[in-house]
């Protein structure tokens, strides 16, 4: 995620360009601040973030940052975001 290469479209539309760049949720191009900012399919997930407000001004101190970096990680495991899937990971039984 912090390198730009994950599974979302801003990554393809460079590297694969015969995957589909467009997000899900109908965005034409999936770029990573729109996975991480804007994206309804990761609302319930925001708040991993909470303790960065109001200083989470963009992706800069998400990418950035140790609090940032620990944030994005929570994020990540928790959503699924930026798997190929891009679901959340199955529950242990």
């Amino acid at each position: 995620c912090r390198l730009g290469h994950a599974f979302m479209g801003e990554y393809y539309q460079r590297h694969v360009p015969s995957e589909d760049v467009a997000c899900p949720c109908g965005k034409h191009l999936q770029t990573r601040d729109h996975i991480l900012l804007d994206c309804e399919r990761y609302d319930e997930h925001r708040h991993h973030f909470a303790a960065l407000r109001p200083d989470l001004n963009g992706t800069h101190v998400l990418l950035s940052t140790r609090k940032g970096i620990s944030a994005l990680a929570k994020f990540i495991q928790s959503s699924g975001v930026f798997t190929k899937t891009g679901e959340p990971p199955p529950l242990d039984p």
